[in-house]
């Protein structure tokens, strides 16, 4: 991982104005601009962004429509792709500047074969104990399921392998003192069709994520069962990447990227967290996300997204391990290479850590 040194921004009594340079980036400081913090670029840029709607993406929905993204002079584009086997190859050819990855056997795989993305920051995690992608048991199993080992016997979906997913329903059949044979394994790739498989029966327990489990909850389909945090405590479930281009070649323009991000990040935990502006940002959320019921924005458990941008990376590599140990994974990633947080942490260093 590349590291910058802290950079100490001092704006003096005479001057309203001062120049400070790393690595030849662009980061002049001026409280006279709209943003209080580094000048906006010269001229208009536009940025990229692979994004699909999923409520992991409120730090680029809520910068550009509170207007950090134009305070920097930057134009911000959302691109959807089919699936992220044609997103990793766009962004690694710079024709898409930001991402957001889930942890895979796919995604390191497609690293360790050459494909040059960089993992920069948080765009998803579980709060303890508000688990946004946990497990729910089907309300005819409510009587039966108790504890973790409950789930002896029972039939569970996950909606793919090699993923986050079964990363996290192993993990939680470890904590459980079960193996793989103890329990039924039903693979639903699609999260909707989980809702009708427990409703009906046909399975009793599924590794569900928000809204659906809020919704499954409403409709009386499923009850939440514990926490994923429980059993993995520290998932990182999702990641910011960005392309070896905009990264390296072009930071003027990515360290005013990710100081937008993350004060798009900020709102969303002022909201979420402290009750802050909340109306406003669920308006926001509802604009862009499929989730367009307001009230049910009260009984969501919403995504974690770290204010500062920071993730779990032991949690990563972690990941990663256990894919090339079932042999998910051909060849080897070099995490130093593929982890690049240094825009995100000099972002932090002007902003100011989040209280």
């Amino acid at each position: 991982m590349v590291l910058f040194a802290s950079i100490v921004l001092s704006l003096g009594a005479c001057s309203t104005k001062e120049q400070v340079r790393t690595n030849e980036i662009d980061d002049t400081v001026s409280k006279d601009n709209p943003s209080g913090d580094l000048a906006p670029l010269k001229e208009k840029v536009k940025v990229v962004i692979a994004e699909d709607g999923s409520a992991s993406g409120a730090g680029f929905y809520i910068a550009k429509e509170k207007g950090y993204f134009d305070e920097y002079n930057i134009d911000v584009e959302f691109a959807v792709f089919a699936n992220s086997d044609e997103m990793l190859p766009a962004l690694a050819s710079g024709d898409v500047d930001i991402a957001g990855g889930v942890s895979t056997a796919s995604f390191f795989n497609a690293i360790a074969q050459g494909i040059d993305v960089k993992i920069i920051a948080d765009k998803g995690h579980n709060v303890v104990g508000k688990s946004y992608f946990t497990f729910v048991i089907g309300n005819h199993m409510k009587d039966e399921i108790k504890e973790y080992k409950d789930f002896k016997g029972k039939r569970i979906a996950i909606s793919s392998k090699n993923s986050i997913d079964e990363y996290i329903y192993l993990e939680m059949l470890k904590h459980a003192g079960l193996t793989a044979e103890d329990v039924e394994f039903v693979l639903l790739a699609d999260f909707g069709s989980m809702l009708g498989a427990i409703e009906n029966g046909s399975i009793d327990a599924a590794l569900q994520i928000e809204p659906l489990i809020a919704q499954g909850i409403q409709n009386n389909f499923h009850v939440r069962f514990g926490d994923a945090t429980d059993f993995a405590p520290e998932s990182q479930i999702a990641m910011v990447l960005g392309s070896p281009q905009f990264m390296s070649e072009e930071q003027d323009v990515s360290l005013r990227f990710m100081a937008a991000y993350l004060k798009g990040v900020r709102d969303y935990n002022d909201a979420f967290v402290k009750g802050e502006n909340k109306a406003e940002i669920v308006d926001i959320m509802t604009q862009y996300t499929s989730l367009k019921d307001a009230a049910l924005w009260d009984e969501v458990f919403v995504t974690g997204l770290n204010p500062d941008g920071e993730m779990f990376l032991d949690d990563v590599l972690k990941q990663y391990d256990a894919y090339k140990a079932n042999g998910a994974i051909d060849g080897d990633v070099d995490f130093d290479k593929a982890v690049d947080t240094s825009i995100t942490e000099k972002a932090v260093d002007i902003l100011g850590k989040y209280e």
